[in-house]
């Protein structure tokens, strides 16, 4: 699959997640560099929010906005995803003010080869939207055709608000 990237396609490593599937299994890495795998995430609805590179100013915006929503649903877990390091991200959440959901680090691109959102010409992946249910299925899937834009922040609302009753 294919994305814009300033409006020139890029490719992705192969075909990302769709509705139905089960999350793959992958590594992460929290703000104290403690490993954190699939099963870690699962157990309840979960929104992933994927952006490529957060000391940029659209993914600064995607992950603030999340930030700022993450009040309005109960039992409800949110997280962020990028290819910064965990010092990266730790410096960033600080200078932001954002502790509300939780920032994990694909430093080592274990999640974006799972999730095939990877963008192996650039070394980040790609901007998206995800909501897991308790069982790690993905009940809502957005890639963002031009990875310098927002995603639609309304249409993952929705879905999360429909599933989150």
């Amino acid at each position: 699959m294919n994305v814009l990237l300033s409006g020139e396609a890029t490719e992705l490593v192969g075909e990302p997640l769709k509705v139905g599937e089960t999350l793959p299994h992958f590594k992460l890495e929290d703000e104290n560099g403690e490993k954190v795998k699939t099963a870690d995430l699962v157990g309840q609805l979960t929104l992933i929010s994927v952006v490529p590179d957060l000391n940029t100013a659209t993914c600064s915006l995607q992950t603030r906005y999340f930030n700022q929503t993450v009040d309005q649903f109960k039992n409800v877990q949110f997280l962020t995803i990028s290819t910064n390091s965990i010092d990266e991200q730790r410096d960033w959440c600080a200078a932001e003010g954002v502790d509300n959901l939780r920032v994990l680090s694909d430093e080592q691109e274990s999640f974006g080869y799972a999730t095939k959102l990877y963008i192996p010409s650039q070394g980040f992946d790609t901007r998206s939207v995800y909501i897991v249910d308790a069982a790690g299925v993905v009940r809502y899937a957005q890639i963002v055709p031009e990875v310098s834009e927002e995603p639609d922040y309304e249409d993952a609302l929705k879905a999360l608000r429909t599933l989150a009753v």
